[in-house]
């Protein structure tokens, strides 16, 4: 993601690396189009969701509850939908010419990105069952862990593109790459509201 080079061309126009990055986040989409169809299939084969009959005696007596709370990862899903918009307007900042804006739309997105992940972290600490436990358990850390893992990289790309633009390497004519970034940070929040609404606002 990070190899993708402004070029100077007409807004209108895609250079090879933006084409290469759009068949790329394609390959995404269908990545985790198999993932949620695995979760529906699962849901569909399951007598009731959560699966509570599917668990054993141990567990029970582990303490292992198939509940979820909505309170953390609701405000968590607020932030990471708010950096959506601020990497956004650090792109419009730098189709101005706006260098500053541009540098402090990257690092607010950045910061942002890293407080969503350590809230999904403390979230899996609270939660009172595991990968293992029945296959709600196995799907829920599966789909998150993946887009996490997204997120993750993601915050790598921000990462590299603010070194970039702290060295001056973009302007309005060259800024490819920023939009890439743009892009790539809609993609990793359309999928987290996804995840969210089938996971913990209709989870029955």
């Amino acid at each position: 993601m990070a190899a993708i080079e402004s070029s100077p061309r007409h807004e209108e126009g895609m250079s090879n690396g933006m084409l290469g990055f759009i068949l790329f986040l394609a390959s995404e989409v269908m990545f985790f189009g198999g993932l949620f169809a695995a979760y529906f299939i699962a849901r569909a084969d399951a007598q009731e969701w959560p699966p509570v009959n599917l668990l054993t005696e141990e567990q029970i007596a582990a303490g292992v509850q198939l509940e979820m709370h909505v309170g953390l990862p609701a405000i968590a899903t607020a932030i990471l939908i708010t950096s959506s918009i601020v990497i956004q307007w650090a792109e419009f900042q730098i189709k101005k010419g706006n260098q500053a804006g541009l540098i402090w739309g990257l690092f607010i997105t950045l910061a942002m990105g890293v407080i969503f992940l350590a809230m999904q972290m403390y979230d899996y600490a609270q939660l009172d069952f595991g990968a293992g436990d029945t296959i709600y358990g196995t799907t829920f850390y599966t789909l998150t862990g993946f887009h996490g893992a997204h997120v993750f990289g993601g915050a790598v790309f921000i990462l590299i593109v603010l070194l970039r633009a702290l060295g001056g390497q973009f302007s309005a004519q060259r800024h490819e790459a920023v939009r890439a970034c743009s892009i790539y940070w809609h993609f990793v929040d359309v999928v987290w509201i996804a995840l969210f609404t089938i996971l913990y606002i209709v989870p029955e």
